[in-house]
């Protein structure tokens, strides 16, 4: 159990026995299902109509925000993952609705707080919490439900979270990596121009740049960028004003991309890497696309949507009538595996499945069955931070010919930094 975990798990013998779930699905003699979001009753359109209900809820960004593009692939690829895992028979007696609560918060944390308060009594679990400050914004309300969520975010404060189920390095180490690649394979010297949104996904990546360039004696800089293709023009004044041989972007991808590109026609040429939210294969249909080809690599956890992988290959299955391929949708399914991983290993503890037992089943996870996404030790919740946080990541390039994009330009791994980082805290202090 990681000392650094903040996790309240105080709860009295009598509403351990108000929430058990016992019989051929849990541990007792009674065949029976209650509490926060299961039931004996099957799902909606259940596949199979003899298994009782798991309700997942999903909070994302649907139609105003910045990750819109990736969010609504993200949530129909997480769907289709539970799916795949109802139609093999559901989680001990079980099958797994993400479905029916289903919210947009427009990536805006007051109103994801206020989604979670609509569905908070009604779900087992939080399939998707899209956002750094979007999660902060419920994380405390989500301990006091015990109620666990997978992150649509790699924030570096979520290792040190029992509620938060995160898979792959987080933005952090991500960066880090970036920018010790592009030292070693593209030259990058002199100067690099880390531009974030002034939230918590922005500084996280930013506190890893820093990071790395404090250890490849590069000079460093930091510029706030607002959300908005039309509120960059301040961020590529910076680039042209600051002449750095690298910028590190930590954005949405219209936002990237309007940076690159708007710096490019103004005659600057260097390395762009972006954090792993800021591509959408959308992009090679705008004007920024030249730009795009010749100086934006993508740092991400995992491989895209057409690396081979027995994990890779199920999603593709699963969803086989996709006409636009979107990494928004590789994302979405990995994340799923943790929860899954947590549910089975629930349905076989005494009780069976309850919000506390998921709970206590993540926190004693080791490891994960990823597929071949990733490392099966890429996701292990049972050690301090700064021992078992996974800090390896991918680099990607711009790919036409892929189909979302971009394909790998260096297999996963960690760089020296992130190797050699002390990890006793989050990166980035959170609120």
């Amino acid at each position: 159990m990681k000392q650094h975990r903040k996790l309240a798990r105080v709860v009295a013998g009598a509403a351990v026995a108000a929430l058990v779930l016992t019989g051929c699905r849990g541990g007792g003699d009674d065949d029976s299902a209650s509490g926060p979001g299961i039931t004996e009753e099957a799902c909606p359109d259940a596949v199979n109509e003899d298994n009782g209900c798991i309700y997942l809820g999903a909070i994302s960004d649907l139609t105003k925000g910045p990750f819109a593009p990736l969010a609504v692939p993200i949530t129909e690829a997480q769907k289709a993952f539970w799916d795949k895992v109802n139609q093999d028979g559901g989680v001990g007696g079980f099958d797994v609705n993400i479905d029916k609560y289903v919210a947009d918060a427009e990536y805006n944390p007051e109103i994801h707080n206020k989604k979670y308060q609509e569905m908070r009594n009604d779900i087992l679990a939080l399939g998707q919490t899209l956002g750094s400050s979007q999660t902060l914004a419920i994380l405390e309300d989500m301990k006091a439900d015990n109620v666990i969520g997978v992150p649509a975010s790699w924030n570096s404060a979520w290792d040190f979270e029992d509620q938060i189920l995160q898979s792959g390095a987080n933005y952090c180490f991500e960066a880090m990596n970036g920018v010790d690649w592009a030292v070693a394979n593209r030259g990058v010297k002199g100067k690099v121009l880390a531009i974030h949104y002034p939230n918590d996904y922005g500084g996280d990546a930013a506190a890893g740049v820093e990071a790395a360039a404090k250890a490849n004696n590069l000079d460093f800089k930091a510029i706030e960028t607002a959300t908005g293709q039309d509120n960059q023009a301040g961020a590529v004044a910076a680039v042209l004003k600051e002449k750095p041989s690298m910028l590190y972007i930590t954005t949405g991808p219209a936002e990237m991309a309007t940076i690159l590109g708007g710096a490019a026609a103004q005659g600057w040429k260097g390395t762009v890497v972006g954090s792993s939210p800021t591509w959408n294969p959308a992009l090679l249909q705008t004007e920024a696309a030249p730009a795009l080809e010749a100086m934006y690599f993508q740092a991400g956890p995992w491989g895209p949507w057409g690396t081979e992988s027995d994990g890779h290959a199920a999603m593709r299955d699963a969803l086989a009538d996709v006409d636009s391929p979107s990494d928004g949708y590789t994302a979405g399914w990995v994340w799923e595996y943790p929860l899954l991983a947590a549910l089975k290993s629930a349905a076989d503890m005494d009780g069976g499945i309850t919000r506390e037992n998921v709970v206590k089943a993540a926190t004693e996870l080791d490891s994960v069955d990823y597929e071949g996404m990733l490392p099966d030790e890429a996701f292990n919740q049972t050690g301090e931070p700064n021992d078992v946080a996974w800090r390896q990541s991918v680099i990607s390039k711009v790919d036409k010919e892929a189909p979302t994009g971009v394909s790998i330009e260096q297999e996963m791994q960690a760089g020296p930094t992130a190797e050699g980082y002390d990890y006793t805290e989050p990166c980035f202090a959170l609120g």
